[in-house]
């Protein structure tokens, strides 16, 4: 009943009407909005659904009811893994003594139907008080049960996050070899493989690319001894493509097609019409079925969040830290007390990772998701969904003319709040967007923009302001009226160039941004001048800071600023030239939380404050040009696991020691035009995964000691001398044994 109630409140709205009313005395069947909800366009859907079922009354006419809650659900559609619960003893597989107690426990199950299903694996019979007892009690007599017994119990398609904590209570080991199988979609339900080493936690990928088609072809051409035919290979490789190694989807559309005429064209035309095939085909009524319960189990603020990727294309692989701003502007993410909004968004992709709605499509060194997207079939079951619920964003993706941006923004949008123009060719934004005064985010990324207007001020909810790769090289004085801006990114990269300290080029600033206190992220800005220096330092709530063109007698005042930047995770600073000196000596005391350091220009020494860094995990020093090897300092940071040194060290030796590095993983040695011989340690950089060496024309020789580096994945060589390039030769240098061991190692 309850999933049956569930799934009236997700009906259109019109198919409710009939059965609304506040007053619950007119019928013994209504359901009335909740009131406190209506501040979300997007929660006041949800709904209170209102059945008297007193026995002190009539019994209910199930006509009375919506046709929805008329009858269970499971009685609606067939759940396929049902057929795991019968599944014959010895077919069980890696169980040798099947004369113990063997039990598979579908949705997880309660505490009384889990001892329920212990004694009849056991062929026993359930005291008769188990369904009245209370849980302690019930706990107790399970343990009783299992004592002297052995046994393998698999608890199947969990959901309930308070469900491990019961488990390990009730079921006791005694050391007998006893076995606990817990399936689930959502990761937060099991504990972590580290909280005990009997705990192993095994993540299922995704089909490999061989599989998906051996499967799908078994199922679709069984007569034909599951061999594809040519005609059909094309259209089979789309299918397969779109199930996205989802064996469930494969085995389902499969079997759907193994009844249909094997013509290319039906083919073709079923691959076109698949979303609305799901949404109602009853074939495929399985694969909408079990989407839909991840999606039920989702606590209100992520359903909103996880509807939101159907604003992408299928296949899309979107940046994670642009979905994270586009869910603020959009009002899904709440505040909560101690944690910036940013972390609260980000809180929320986990958990819809956690719960395999959403797949990581690309992570950093650290491990943090940088892209994700959805499956192709749950972007199908988003798109049905917000259909359903009306959960429907304004698009000006189609408004490329200038004049027809003004026209619609004019006609229809004082309440949008995000407008992203990312990679559409306009080359001006109309003044009108001024009026806009409820929007929150702004993209103009990849576009030929050159000048913002000044009405832009105007817009004092504005949060995001994305400038990136656009034309934008300078700020009107109103951008200091902002007061809510959290996002302030500009650069535009010349692919034209060589890699130089000119490659990038930033935006220029007017002073008065001291007033932009909100700012979480403010790059690549103009060292324009002292005083827009000196104001960064009213920008306390800074997690990220990007300043290009510092001179050397303003090195002083950015430490300063910096100071009082206690939240910042990164900062880039790049000198006006190659030959600049960053003067960054006067620091007491560097930023606790800095993860990210890039510093571009001469240094005269490591600065002093660079071993306080215990939060680091990536520092880059290009062009620095130092005469004392910088690794001496870094070699001890604790949590480092990214360094890169592009003209970073003038000297002719450099010697990575015995267990220094023990957390990186990524390892950068270019243009270093006097390095002559590299000593590599055993025990040192025990979890380097990828290695580049690149223009460094004076090693001649293979590092020593690379063979020692077993975890390393990847090896790069780039621009190296002839010697070099010549003792790595497979079979024939005499250094290619040493990197034999690598799985990818490039010479280029």
């Amino acid at each position: 009943m309850l999933e049956a109630a569930r799934g009236f409140h997700e009906l259109p709205r019109e198919e409710k009407a009939e059965y609304y009313s506040r007053d619950q005395r007119t019928s013994k069947v209504n359901y009335d909005s909740n009131f406190d909800l209506y501040k979300s366009k997007f929660a006041n859907w949800r709904d209170t659904l209102f059945c008297v079922m007193s026995p002190h009354h009539q019994p209910l006419d199930p006509k009375e009811l919506p046709p929805l809650c008329r009858q269970p659900r499971c009685d609606l559609w067939n759940d396929p893994r049902e057929a795991s619960l019968f599944i014959a003893d010895d077919e069980l597989v890696g169980i040798e003594c099947l004369d113990h107690c063997v039990s598979i426990i579908q949705d997880g199950g309660d505490i009384e139907e889990n001892d329920k299903d212990f004694y009849k694996a056991r062929k026993g019979i359930p005291p008769r008080e188990i369904d009245t007892m209370e849980k302690i009690m019930l706990i107790q007599e399970l343990r009783q049960f299992l004592l002297e017994l052995r046994y393998v119990v698999v608890f199947d398609d969990v959901w309930d996050m308070s469900f491990w904590r019961f488990v390990q209570l009730a079921l006791l080991d005694k050391n007998k070899g006893s076995r606990i199988v817990i399936t689930t979609r959502d990761e937060s339900v099991v504990p972590p493989d580290k909280q005990s080493p009997f705990y192993h936690v095994y993540k299922l990928s995704h089909l490999s690319l061989e599989k998906p088609r051996e499967l799908f072809c078994k199922k679709v051409f069984q007569c034909k001894g599951g061999i594809c035919p040519r005609e059909l290979n094309e259209s089979s490789n789309s299918i397969i493509k779109r199930c996205g190694g989802l064996p469930l989807a494969i085995v389902t559309i499969g079997g759907l097609l193994s009844t249909k005429q094997k013509v290319e064209s039906e083919w073709i035309k079923f691959l076109d019409s698949l979303t609305s095939e799901l949404e109602s085909n009853p074939h495929l009524q399985d694969i909408t079925k079990i989407l839909s319960l991840s999606y039920i189990d989702l606590p209100y603020n992520l359903k909103a969040c996880f509807l939101y990727f159907g604003m992408f294309p299928a296949d899309y692989f979107i940046n994670s830290a642009k979905l994270i701003r586009l869910w603020i502007a959009e009002g899904f993410v709440k505040e909560m007390s101690g944690k910036t909004l940013e972390d609260i968004a980000q809180d929320y992709l986990n958990q819809l990772i956690h719960r395999s709605l959403v797949q990581v499509a690309r992570i950093d060194f650290n491990g943090r998701t940088k892209s994700c997207q959805v499956h192709d079939m749950l972007h199908g079951f988003i798109l049905t969904k917000s259909k359903e619920l009306s959960f429907h964003w304004v698009s000006i993706q189609n408004c490329l003319r200038v004049e027809r941006i003004a026209r619609r923004l004019s006609i229809q949008t004082n309440l949008m709040k995000v407008m992203d123009f990312e990679g559409a060719p306009i080359n001006c934004i109309p003044k009108e967007v001024g009026s806009l005064f409820h929007l929150r985010y702004l993209s103009l990324r990849d576009t030929k923009v050159q000048m913002l207007p000044k009405s832009i001020g105007k817009l004092h909810n504005l949060e995001t302001l994305d400038l990136k790769s656009s034309l934008v090289s300078e700020l009107p004085m109103e951008i200091s009226r902002l007061c809510k801006l959290r996002y302030l990114g500009a650069y535009n990269q010349n692919i034209d160039t060589q890699h130089n300290i000119d490659s990038r080029r930033g935006i220029k600033i007017p002073n008065g941004i001291r007033h932009l206190e909100s700012l979480q992220k403010l790059f690549y800005i103009e060292a324009s001048s002292a005083t827009l220096i000196t104001e960064l330092g009213s920008l306390a709530q800074l997690r990220k800071l990007s300043i290009y063109k510092l001179k050397k007698e303003n090195g002083m005042d950015l430490c300063t600023a910096i100071q009082k930047m206690s939240h910042l995770r990164s900062l880039e600073i790049l000198a006006t030239s190659e030959e600049e000196i960053l003067n960054l000596q006067s620091l007491p005391s560097p930023p606790p939380l800095l993860q990210t350091l890039c510093l571009g220009g001469r240094l005269e020494k490591l600065p002093e404050w660079i071993p306080k860094l215990k939060s680091i995990l990536r520092i880059d020093l290009n062009w620095s040009k130092l005469m004392e090897n910088p690794l001496k300092v870094l070699q001890a940071l604790p949590n480092l696991m990214s360094l890169s040194l592009r003209n970073g060290y003038r000297g002719e030796q450099l010697h990575i020691e015995g267990r220094s590095f023990q957390k990186l993983k990524k390892l950068r040695f270019l243009n270093l035009g006097g390095l002559n011989r590299l000593i590599i340690d055993e025990d040192a950089l025990p979890f380097l995964e990828n290695f580049e060496i690149g223009d460094c024309p004076q090693l001649k020789e293979v590092p020593s000691g690379i063979h020692h580096l077993k975890s390393l994945k990847k090896l790069s060589f780039t621009e190296m001398p002839i010697e070099f390039v010549l003792s790595l030769q497979p079979d024939e240098g005499p250094d290619f044994w040493k990197v034999k061991h690598i799985p990818c190692h490039f010479l280029v």
